[in-house]
C-alpha cells in the first residue's frame, strides 16, 4: 500500500505560513536546500525543476495532494498546474470544477479519496499542504517529513491547522534526522501503530 507523506516546512513554533499565507520568511539558500532537493526532486514545482535543469525521474512520490489555498499560491505565482510531473489533486469544497485540465478536484470526503489513492499501485503520495487539510487527513498520514527552520513566527497557519481537540493523540516516531549547518533540521517521522 502506498504511503501518504506530509512533507512540509515549518517554524520551530509550528507554523507553515503567516496568517495571510505568505512563506517569504523562510530563508532561501543555505546547505539544506541542495541536500534535500537531491533526495526529493519531485517536490519542486515543474518550472523550478526546469530552471535548475533537474530531469531526474520521480523517486519518492508520483502524486501530490494540496488544499485550495496551497494551490492558490501557485496560481498567484503564475501556474494552475504547478507539479506537471506528478498526478495532482486539489481538495476544495468551494471550487466547482478543476482549476486546470491536469489537476483533479476532490470536492468532498478527502479521507476516503486518499484511502482509495493509497490502495493504488505506484510511488508515495505527497501531501503538500496546508495545515487544515493535514488535520483533516491525519487519519491517513503515514509519515511527516518536516523541514524545521530555526524561526519563531509567533502566529500564522499551524502545521496541523486549528479546530476542535483531536479525539486521540496521533503518535509518530523519528525515523531519521539531520541538522544542516544553516540551522535547518530535516526530521522524518513515521506513524506509530
Amino acid at each position: 500500500m502506498r504511503k501518504l507523506t506530509y512533507y512540509v516546512a515549518a517554524t520551530i513554533d509550528g507554523f507553515i505560513a503567516t496568517e495571510d499565507g505568505s512563506v517569504d520568511f523562510f530563508p532561501v539558500g543555505g546547505d539544506h536546500g541542495p541536500a534535500i532537493t537531491a533526495q526529493y526532486p519531485e517536490t519542486l514545482p515543474s518550472r523550478v525543476r526546469e530552471a535548475l535543469g533537474i530531469t531526474k525521474r520521480n523517486a519518492n512520490f508520483d502524486t501530490v495532494i494540496m488544499g485550495r489555498r496551497t494551490h492558490d499560491f501557485g496560481v498567484r505565482t503564475g501556474t494552475a498546474n504547478p507539479y506537471a510531473h506528478l498526478r495532482q489533486y486539489v481538495v476544495s469544497t468551494t471550487l466547482t470544477e478543476p482549476p486546470d485540465p491536469a489537476v483533479a478536484l476532490i470536492g468532498a470526503d478527502p479521507v476516503t479519496a486518499v484511502a482509495e489513492l493509497k490502495r493504488e499501485h505506484g510511488l508515495g503520495i505527497w501531501l503538500c499542504g496546508g495545515g487544515e487539510l493535514a488535520r483533516a487527513l491525519l487519519p491517513e498520514i503515514d509519515q511527516v517529513f518536516l523541514k524545521l527552520y530555526p524561526i519563531v513566527l509567533g502566529r500564522g497557519r499551524p502545521l496541523f491547522g486549528s479546530g476542535p481537540q483531536l479525539p486521540d493523540p496521533a503518535c509518530f516516531r523519528v525515523i531519521t534526522s539531520q541538522v544542516f549547518e544553516d540551522g535547518v533540521a530535516f526530521v522524518k517521522y513515521s506513524r506509530v501503530g
